[in-house]
C-alpha cells in the first residue's frame, strides 16, 4: 500500500503530511526539529524506503543535516558535523540551502549546496560530506557577492545520463558548471542580463542573481532558469540563454519546476519586483506554460484573488513525480496549496503554519 508524504521547511521546524495513494486527505503532524529554520530538503529515493533530508539552522546549536530513514517519523544527526568546511579554509558554515541525491548508478552519493558559497558532495548516502575543492578554489569565488537570501548555492542539477556533469547555481554568482567530476568548473551565463550593471555590462561573464534551475531528466540539454528579474531558457546546457518571459505579468520570482513527465511543461510564481516582493495584482497565480516558454497560463482555481500579499520562495514548489504527478507550494504567510491535476485545480492542505521555506513530496511503497 502506498503512501504519500509532504515534507515542510518552515523558519521553526520541520512538518510532515500525509496521505494516501489518492492524495485528497492529508493528516499534518506536529513540528519537528523545534525552532529550527529549515531551507534545505532533500527526498533520495534511490533507497527502498526514501531517505528524507533536512538542513536545519538552529539560533542557539547552529547549522547541521538532519536525516531521516522512516519517512520522517523520527531524524537522526551524525556525532560529528556532517557538513563542515575544512579548518584551512577558515570558513565556518551558516545554513544547508540544498541537499540533491546523485544518480541511481551513483547510490551512494548525495550533494549539499552550503553557505558560504560551496558544494559538499557525500559518497555514504548523506552521512559525512567532503568540500568539492573545485569549486571552492574557483578565482572567481572572491567576487562572488550574496544575494538577498545570503551567499548561498541553492541549486544543484545533476546531468542525468553523464555522473561526470553537474550544474549548479549561485546567488550572486550565477550558473556553473563541471564536465570532469567537479575539479574544474566553468561560468554558464552568456544571455543572462544583470541589470542591476552599468549600461553596456549588463551581461557579464559571471554575477548574475540566478533564483532557480530546473530541468527534465529525458532532455538535460534544456535549462530552465528564473532570476532576478529575468526567466530563460537554454537549449545547450547552460552555453546560451534566451529571454522566455513574454505573456508573465512579472519577470521577477523565485522558484521554477518542470513537469516530472511532460519536458515541455513547467511552472513559476511571479512577483510584482524586488523593490515589491507581492503578487501583481495581489492575486495568487502559479503561471504554466506547456511549450518551454512560448507562451504562458494562469492558474488560479482553488487559490486566492484578491488582497492577497504572500509569496513563494526558490524550493517551496515541488512535484511528488508520481504518474499522475501531484504539486504543492507553500507561501510566506503558512499555507500549503495541492494540485493533482497540473495545476488547473488546487486545494489548500495546510494553514497558519510558520514561514514555508521549502517543499518536498514523494508517493512511497
Amino acid at each position: 500500500m502506498s503512501e504519500s508524504v509532504l515534507l515542510i521547511g518552515t523558519s521553526k521546524g520541520a512538518v510532515m503530511a500525509r496521505s494516501d495513494s489518492a492524495r485528497e486527505r492529508w493528516e499534518l503532524e506536529p513540528l519537528q526539529l523545534m525552532m529550527s529554520s529549515v531551507y534545505g530538503l532533500g527526498i533520495d529515493r534511490r533507497r527502498e524506503t526514501p531517505r528524507l533530508f533536512a538542513g536545519a539552522t538552529s539560533e542557539h546549536w547552529g547549522p547541521s543535516l538532519f536525516h531521516s530513514d522512516d519517512l520522517g517519523r523520527s531524524w537522526s544527526e551524525p556525532e560529528a558535523a556532517p557538513v563542515a568546511f575544512p579548518a584551512a579554509s577558515g570558513a565556518a558554515l551558516i545554513r544547508i540551502w540544498q541537499v540533491e541525491p546523485g544518480l541511481e548508478s551513483q547510490p551512494g552519493v548525495v550533494y549539499a549546496g552550503a553557505e558560504p558559497h560551496a558544494l559538499f558532495r557525500s559518497q555514504d548516502g548523506g552521512i559525512t560530506f567532503e568540500l568539492v575543492e573545485g569549486l571552492y578554489n574557483h578565482p572567481h569565488r572572491t567576487q562572488w557577492q550574496p544575494g538577498g537570501g545570503g551567499a548561498c548555492l541553492h541549486t544543484i542539477v545533476p546531468h542525468p545520463a553523464d555522473p561526470d556533469r553537474l550544474l549548479v547555481a549561485i546567488s550572486s554568482g550565477g550558473v556553473y558548471r563541471t564536465s570532469d567530476g567537479g575539479a574544474s568548473w566553468e561560468p554558464a551565463n552568456r544571455g543572462i542580463q544583470a541589470h542591476w550593471m552599468p549600461e553596456g555590462q549588463r551581461f557579464p561573464e559571471f554575477g548574475q542573481c540566478v533564483h532557480k534551475v530546473s530541468t527534465h531528466p529525458s532532455r538535460p540539454e534544456r535549462l530552465l532558469a528564473q532570476n532576478h528579474f529575468g526567466v530563460y531558457r537554454s537549449d545547450d546546457y547552460g552555453t546560451n540563454w534566451e529571454s522566455i518571459e513574454h505573456g508573465l505579468p512579472s519577470n521577477f520570482g523565485f522558484t521554477l519546476l518542470v513537469h516530472p513527465h511532460q519536458p515541455d511543461t513547467a511552472y513559476v510564481f511571479p512577483l510584482t519586483a524586488d523593490y515589491e516582493r507581492l503578487p501583481p495584482e495581489r492575486r495568487c497565480r502559479v503561471y504554466r506554460t506547456r511549450d518551454s516558454g512560448q507562451n504562458w497560463e494562469p492558474l488560479t482555481q482553488g487559490l486566492p484573488q484578491s488582497d492577497y500579499h504572500s509569496i513563494v520562495l526558490r524550493d517551496a514548489l515541488t512535484t511528488d513525480r508520481a504518474d499522475p504527478a501531484g504539486f504543492y507550494f507553500g507561501t510566506r504567510d503558512g499555507e500549503v496549496y495541492a494540485s493533482q491535476d497540473d495545476g488547473d485545480s488546487w486545494q489548500l492542505v495546510a494553514s497558519h503554519l510558520p514561514d514555508v521555506l521549502a517543499v518536498r513530496a514523494a508517493v512511497v511503497g
